[in-house]
């Protein structure tokens, strides 16, 4: 395991993360370790039975991914993803009053196009 300052993170971010593809990197700060880096690829850690829909729920959680972009870093479709953060309590919709009631007329709207039969062309 490498070990990097927080000072050597913040100047060279792209080193700590090339390192990290090898080994986990403890980031040190004032000498005392403060967090670790893991490199996350498609083979090994993301590739473990529910690593990635557990990662995109935290996240959509903390409101650092969008609905849209959770459900898929997820793996799921959009519909699956708000009925499984939904089992778990997490709100779906976030914001005020104004924002809630947009989000509730763009999601009528989507239900209600997706609910009517395609016609062929």
């Amino acid at each position: 395991m490498k070990a990097v300052s927080v000072r050597a993170l913040k100047n060279n971010p792209s080193e700590a993360l090339r390192a990290a593809r090898e080994n986990p990197v403890m980031v040190l700060k004032r000498h005392r370790p403060e967090a670790i880096l893991f490199h996350l690829d498609d083979d090994t850690l993301l590739a473990e039975e529910g690593i990635r829909r557990a990662l995109a729920t935290a996240l959509y959680r903390e409101q650092s991914l969008s609905l849209g972009q959770a459900a898929r870093f997820s793996g799921l479709g959009i519909a699956a993803f708000i009925e499984h953060v939904s089992r778990l309590g997490i709100p779906v919709v976030h914001g005020d009053a104004a924002t809630i009631r947009e989000d509730t007329e763009a999601a009528e709207a989507w239900r209600n196009d997706s609910s009517s039969p395609t016609r062929a062309p």
